[in-house]
């Protein structure tokens, strides 16, 4: 595949900010007053209904049975308030709430760690798009000094800054790949059961071929992560704190320069240190992006809307973004440690992320799913 990794540190940090869902929200949740237009799409929420029967046999090691069935997929905007603003809101990306039925299967507990990436490695030598130079006849014109292999990193400033642009947060790391999380001075050792970031569509689509396995649809993810729940705001019910336990690795304190740590982690957690759902998977919401194979399209959930109950959508043919409508993104899932109460929404059930299929960051990481037999 083309990559289409930009070699200029602006142009990069453009694409993955528009790109990713790095705009972050307001995480506690007030009622508001009175019933909104906005706020009446969560009677279109109707119950979900799995599918009966046993899970197949035998158990895939590490994954748990998602029994598939019909749901309400989407998100509604429990404040009413401006649907694309910061704050607690879903966006209008992941409107209409409609009707979808997807067929069962296993996925991972967790998602996919460093160990198990690096066997990954280990058995064929894989290399990631993070760690190759870029080629000249990629970038013509671009200087040779500017051909450098890395990705982008989360930097915060020492001091509060205006969140008015994602340049502010992010850079473009060279050395930084799954081996060096924030850089060629780190490493992972000792983070073998933390999740494996910096991995690009393509390297998360040739792991999943090596295991066997393969990239969830954002419908089959959605409906495993809201656990037989029907429109709840997280995978847990509504309260982002439940009986005074933090149920997900966000950020807290003042974005982007604090993180208090008050959820007992700064920055990516290892796997599975928070309950999971009713399915039993961990870490679907916060700690780190997590690819699906669908393009992304803001338009999309009309389509099937329309149709009444979509079986199995596979997600659109083409993406556009109307933000970058000449960069082609793939749906992410699931928000990530950077989530907050200043900035961003997205470790809400139904609400959505997407990022251009060539870039990595050390947010963004895997699950996968297997076909049942």
């Amino acid at each position: 595949m083309t990559r289409v990794k930009p070699v200029a540190i602006a142009l990069l940090v453009a694409i993955v900010a528009g790109g990713i869902g790095i705009a972050l929200g307001t995480r506690g949740h007030k009622a508001a007053p009175a019933a909104t237009p906005a706020q009446a799409d969560a009677h279109a929420f109707a119950p979900t209904v799995p599918n009966a029967g046993p899970p197949p046999e035998p158990v895939p090691d590490g994954m748990v049975w998602i029994p598939g069935g019909e749901f309400s997929m989407g998100a509604a905007d429990p404040l009413g308030q401006d649907a694309n603003a910061v704050g607690m809101q879903a966006t209008e990306d992941s409107r209409p709430i409609h009707r979808v039925r997807v067929g069962g299967f296993w996925m991972d507990r967790t998602e996919v760690t460093n160990r198990q990436f690096a066997a990954f490695v280990e058995a064929t030598g894989y290399v990631t798009v993070a760690e190759r130079t870029p080629a000249a006849e990629e970038f013509p014109g671009a200087p040779p000094e500017n051909l450098v292999a890395g990705s982008v990193v989360f930097s915060p400033p020492d001091h509060a800054v205006p969140l008015d642009t994602h340049f502010r947060w992010w850079s473009y790391v060279p050395g930084a790949n799954w081996r060096h999380p924030v850089g060629p001075q780190s490493n992972i050792d000792g983070r073998e059961d933390y999740p494996v970031v910096h991995v690009a569509f393509e390297d998360a689509e040739a792991f999943a071929k090596w295991a066997g396995k393969r990239l969830p649809t954002e419908a089959e993810w959605e409906f495993a992560a809201r656990g037989g729940l029907a429109g709840r705001l997280y995978p847990w019910g509504n309260e982002f704190v439940a009986d005074g336990r933090f149920m997900a690795n966000t950020h807290q304190g003042h974005f982007p320069n604090e993180d208090t740590c008050a959820d007992a982690h700064g920055g990516v957690a290892p796997v599975a240190q928070y309950p999971p759902n009713a399915y039993g998977l961990h870490d679907v919401a916060g700690n780190v992006w997590e690819w699906t194979r669908d393009w992304y399209r803001a338009d999309y959930y009309g389509t099937l809307a329309s149709a009444g109950v979509a079986t199995d959508p596979a997600g659109p043919e083409s993406s556009y973004d109307p933000g970058e409508p000449g960069v082609a993104k793939r749906v992410h899932r699931g928000g990530s440690f950077l989530c907050t109460e200043q900035y961003c929404s997205r470790y809400m059930v139904g609400t959505r992320g997407k990022g251009e299929p060539s870039t990595g960051t050390n947010h963004l990481g895997i699950r996968l799913v297997k076909d049942a037999s």
